[in-house]
């Protein structure tokens, strides 16, 4: 039994956040932003909608587009770093819920950017174990209530959003999900995340820990291990399955900076149709980035059945991964 990726969907807010009004909030410019991140602009959440509403919606056009009824689905994978509650319940009980599936095994992984990568890692191996039939994964993010609008680092770079697959057990080999990589180093933790909030940060100042609960980047060293990270990530995934770059219909990766997508795709000499570029009118979104990036070509009429992806993300923890992926669905 093989593990194949059936189906996508995707959701993204109607408030659009622009390059022109973080201008007003802090010492930044359109121009610097683009040049530094390829970004001009990003959607935002209602203030009542949360993460695991927006993974609903996804999710709803994921089961739709895969043929599948709600009951076909017996398991419901979440990542995100955002959830509705950062304790408990998780993210994907809720979604589970709003979508009548009250009985599945559902939980979060929290993974930040990798997160999607690794609930497929895990969609994968219940399928080929034989536990699971049908998955639902969900990368689902409200970025901006972690995010500080005072921090001109942090600020420009962080939208909201999510994605959703569906993968499904198959005996076609075709179809099969080829191959997934991931791996973590936390002695890298302190380059992205958030100070306080957990059972790891003091609790003596309130105002300290709900300052503490932003996000926190350093920019310059994190953009350094991305590049160097995803770059021998890709390239060891594909030698290991003796697959040329050429061969990728479409290199899928984390969408967090122009200039990183753009180092990693020069690294493997791919070329500019078959990288996915969604950072510009979505920005940042963590661990929706991938699902609503290869949403993005599916609606476009870019993905058809056969074809051959190549996911690719880093994240704080440090987390990365990579998957080669055949589009198992059918094109729009």
């Amino acid at each position: 039994m093989y593990a194949a990726f059936r189906s996508i969907g995707a959701y993204v807010p109607s408030k659009i956040l622009t390059n022109a009004e973080l201008e007003t909030l802090v010492d930044t410019s359109d121009e610097w932003i683009t040049k530094r991140t390829g970004i001009k602009e990003r959607h935002i959440a209602a203030a009542d909608e949360t993460t695991s509403d927006m993974g609903v919606k996804a999710s709803e056009l994921a089961i739709k587009r895969s043929g599948l009824a709600k009951e076909d689905i017996d398991m419901l994978i979440c990542a995100t770093i955002s959830p509705d509650y950062f304790c408990m319940p998780s993210t994907a009980t809720i979604i589970a819920t709003k979508l009548g599936l009250n009985k599945i095994t559902a939980f979060d992984v929290s993974a930040a950017c990798t997160g999607f990568v690794y609930a497929l890692s895990v969609a994968k191996a219940f399928i080929e174990s034989g536990m699971k039939k049908n998955i639902l994964i969900v990368g689902a993010e409200r970025l901006s209530t972690i995010t500080d609008y005072t921090d001109r680092g942090t600020c420009i770079l962080f939208g909201d959003g999510a994605g959703a697959a569906i993968i499904s057990a198959t005996e076609d080999k075709s179809e099969a999900i080829i191959d997934i990589h991931t791996g973590s180093d936390g002695s890298y933790a302190d380059l992205l995340m958030t100070p306080n909030g957990g059972s790891g940060s003091a609790h003596d100042e309130l105002d300290r820990e709900s300052a503490g609960c932003f996000m926190r980047m350093k920019g310059n060293e994190t953009f350094k291990v991305a590049v160097r990270t995803l770059t021998n990530d890709v390239v060891e995934i594909l030698e290991q399955n003796n697959i040329p770059s050429s061969a990728i219909t479409h290199f899928v990766p984390h969408q967090a900076n122009y200039r990183i997508i753009k180092a990693v795709g020069d690294a493997l000499d791919l070329k500019e149709e078959q990288v996915v570029l969604t950072v510009e009118k979505y920005g940042n979104t963590s661990g929706a980035s991938i699902p609503m990036a290869i949403n993005d070509i599916y609606e476009s009429g870019r993905l058809q059945q056969g074809d051959l992806m190549l996911l690719d993300a880093f994240g704080g923890g440090l987390t990365w991964g990579s998957a080669l992926v055949p589009f198992a669905g059918s094109g729009r």
